[in-house]
């Protein structure tokens, strides 16, 4: 059901990747979230979850061992989580669960691509209308580990640019593979980072994407550093907390 109530909000969507830590180092460095969603079995590790999406029936969890390492914190947690917990069947041992509105959501958004259930969760904060999205735990992909990749991040990514067009802000935690976040500034643009000074893209707020040489871009971070050191006196080296 579409409701008034999540419009115009800042989400977080958290799922059980290694990026999750920066959902942690996030509220660490004091950032909020109007709501915080988790997936799956994260909901029984964040303290304060307002909605879970499961969207595999519960008898996966409770009558198999079909998620592996999942099975024991979902048996734990689904008999007492309060809810709303989004998933495709109801089940007496889940009181917190609700019918995933997938008909109203398809219907909203035009658009039926749901191979995981990170997209139904991405369709979901589209289809209520939510101001931004940050996205943490959700990887597929680590570096270092080219022989490992879980399946599904096409249809995240094709979600995520859903969302973009309809003008939600899309954060992505700096340790994920999404949108290849996690790559270095001087390789996102593929051919040009094999140039001597290859040219990289920056984002600033209100003044959308630009592009320019490394060089150039370092030059502008160093200045920048300078400012602030002009400003507080001193530079705080503190690595975590410059992520956000």
């Amino acid at each position: 059901m579409q409701t008034t109530e999540l419009e115009g909000k800042e989400i977080a969507i958290v799922a059980m990747g290694e990026s999750q830590l920066d959902f942690h180092l996030s509220l660490i460095h004091s950032n909020k979230y109007d709501e915080v969603w988790a997936i799956n079995a994260m909901a029984g590790i964040i303290k304060e979850v307002d909605r879970v999406f499961m969207l595999d029936p519960a008898s996966r969890f409770f009558d198999t061992d079909d998620a592996g390492t999942q099975t024991g914190i979902m048996r734990k947690m689904l008999p007492t989580h309060p809810g709303p917990i989004y998933t495709c069947e109801l089940d007496e041992r889940v009181p917190g669960a609700v019918l995933y509105p997938l008909t109203e959501v398809v219907e909203a958004t035009d658009c039926a691509y749901f191979n995981n259930t990170i997209p139904y969760a991405i369709a979901y904060a589209m289809y209520q209308k939510v101001k931004a999205i940050n996205l943490f735990g959700i990887d597929f992909t680590y570096k270092g580990n080219l022989h490992f990749a879980e399946e599904g991040k096409a249809c995240v990514e094709f979600w995520l640019s859903k969302c973009i067009s309809a003008g939600i802000n899309v954060k992505i935690a700096p340790r994920s593979s999404l949108l290849d976040t996690d790559k270095p500034l001087s390789e996102k643009l593929y051919g040009y980072h094999r140039l001597d000074d290859p040219i990289v893209v920056g984002h600033s707020q209100g003044q959308g994407f630009k592009t320019m040489k490394v060089s150039e871009y370092e030059a502008l971070q160093k200045e920048l550093q300078l400012q602030k050191v002009k400003e507080i006196g001193t530079i705080l080296e503190v690595p975590e907390a410059k992520r956000y």
